[in-house]
């Protein structure tokens, strides 16, 4: 009785031990880490922020556009015929009247020969005929038929004449060439496109302007363009030309802008950025793009003021030589864009400290350090080789 007494009790114990162990691993140990998870100090979230400025700026219109030449053409032929000569090259300056291409003209030089055979038959018919329409011996209609098949063989030769001109293709204006598309023996039918002759300067862009808009253009205003081909040029030119109708479909009317191209850089088909400034300059609130957070709901803010440093226990994280600042979230009116940046119209007042970068990670009330390292620089344009 002893012994299982004493094995009832061992068991028992060993029972009561793993059940505690047990307890605290399931239970309490998992309520403790909780514990500890939510005391622990926070990390206080680093950002970049700029400071809002007062800038002076005018008014703006923002478009998008292509560029045209002041003349371009397809260079082809009205007849059909096999090119025997090609006096050009791909990519070349041509001034007006300088030869192309020519065709075989072998069977019109037969036939003008022939119609000049014919010419001269015909003007020794009609001469006999006026001769004898002094002596009496003809009548007047025998001189008038002589004098009408004159006409007619005259004819028939400037008619060669004209298509053995038309075989010779030449430039219509001085420009630049394209890259040629035929070689010499190739067959090319009516109309056939053998190269393109662009004058380039200067040249057009053409882009739409809504209509509530119409009232703010002028003929002369100065319109500023930007292409993909030159980052961060910017070229000046100005307003030439206003449709003369508002197209329908999208309620805007197309507006024509002159530009020098003296270095031809800009060439025809070109996505041009447009902006026309219009009207009087007025003062603004400026921050950058990256600043404001664009939704459904409203365009907002993070403004940063000046907080007390932590004294422990949640964002006792903060390093030491960093200042604390609470953000505070404010919707704003934004208005134009300038570049990389964007009127404020309401919300942000001049010298209020605006985060730029790292607003993702942020709470209305928050505490955040501002690191001027922690701005994002945009990638290097890679340049072609």
């Amino acid at each position: 009785m002893k012994r299982i007494l004493i094995f009832i009790v061992v068991f028992v114990l060993l029972f009561g031990f793993a059940g505690a162990f047990g307890y605290f691993q399931f239970v309490t140990k998992p309520e403790m880490i909780k514990g500890f998870i939510a005391n622990a100090p926070r990390p206080v979230p680093t950002v970049a922020a700029v400071t809002a400025t007062a800038q002076r700026w005018t008014p703006g219109l923002s478009a998008i556009g292509s560029t045209h030449a002041f003349q371009g053409i397809d260079v082809s032929s009205q007849l059909a015929g096999i090119v025997t000569a090609i006096h050009i090259g791909s990519g070349q300056d041509v001034a007006k009247g300088a030869p192309l291409f020519d065709l075989d003209t072998s069977v019109e030089e037969a036939d003008l020969k022939n119609n000049l055979a014919t010419l001269k038959n015909a003007e020794l018919a009609m001469e006999r005929q006026h001769q004898l329409t002094l002596s009496a011996n003809t009548t007047k209609a025998n001189m008038d038929s002589a004098e009408a098949a004159r006409d007619s063989a005259a004819a028939m030769v400037e008619r060669s004449r004209r298509t053995i001109a038309q075989k010779t293709l030449v430039a219509s204006f001085a420009g630049r060439l394209g890259i040629r598309k035929v070689d010499v023996g190739q067959y090319v039918s009516p109309g056939t496109s053998l190269i393109t002759l662009q004058q380039l300067d200067p040249i057009f862009v053409d882009f739409p302007v809504p209509e509530q808009s119409l009232g703010l253009l002028k003929q002369g205003q100065p319109v500023n363009v930007a292409v993909d081909a030159y980052p961060g040029v910017t070229f000046t030119g100005a307003i030439l030309l206003i449709d003369a109708r508002v197209a329908t479909e999208s309620r805007s009317v197309l507006v024509r802008a002159q530009f020098s191209n003296a270095d031809h850089r800009l060439l025809p088909g070109m996505f041009a950025n447009v902006t026309v400034r219009a009207g009087e300059p007025r003062d603004i609130v400026a921050v950058p793009r990256t600043a404001v957070s664009f939704s459904l709901y409203g365009d907002s803010v993070f403004v940063a003021t000046p907080a007390p440093p932590p004294s422990g226990g949640a964002q006792a994280a903060t390093a030491p030589e960093k200042k604390p600042f609470k953000i505070e979230r404010r919707f704003v009116h934004t208005g134009e864009t300038h570049d990389l940046d964007v009127a404020i119209l309401d919300g942000v007042k001049a010298g209020e400290t605006v985060v730029s970068e790292g607003q993702i990670k942020l709470q209305n009330g928050a505490l955040v350090t501002i690191d001027p390292k922690a701005v994002l620089q945009p990638p290097a344009i890679r340049q072609k080789e």
